[in-house]
């Protein structure tokens, strides 16, 4: 699973995911990749099955990036834990995606096999995605 080796302070705020993705909003790497439509923290766990999933379609040839990284800490206070007494403990790590982000990408593989690798990873994120090409960016 994915996670920050160190991070400055054990606890984060919430925050709020208005507006549009300002970073990674291009491919930078590959020929394909999934974009988001919607605004939503992604789990390291949903990270993980997205890339098996995407991979073991690929069977091994091409390459996929993983262009989100979970460096938010998720508090949450015991069961049966009465109000009050401060924050919980961390207990998961999410990545903030708003609307445009690029997630994965893909390369070295055909357009088909790319498409479908895409979309079995995109059925395990919690976000709607696009399906993006390269060449779309182009003039």
């Amino acid at each position: 699973m994915l996670q920050p080796k160190r991070t400055k302070y054990r606890k984060a705020q919430k925050g709020r995911m208005k507006g549009v993705s300002q970073r990674g909003h291009q491919l930078s790497n590959g020929m394909f990749g999934i974009k988001s439509l919607d605004s939503h923290f992604i789990t390291s766990r949903q990270i993980e099955a997205a890339r098996i999933a995407a991979t073991r379609y690929m069977k091994r040839q091409g390459q996929l990036w993983i262009k989100i990284f979970p460096d938010k800490p998720i508090t949450k206070k015991p069961l049966e834990v009465r109000m009050g007494k401060g924050k919980g403990a961390p207990e998961y790590w999410v990545a903030v995606v708003k609307p445009g982000r690029i997630m994965f990408e893909v390369g070295g593989v055909p357009h088909d096999i790319a498409k479908e690798a895409l979309r079995l990873a995109a059925q395990k994120l919690p976000v709607r995605t696009k399906f993006i090409v390269a060449r779309d960016y182009a003039g």
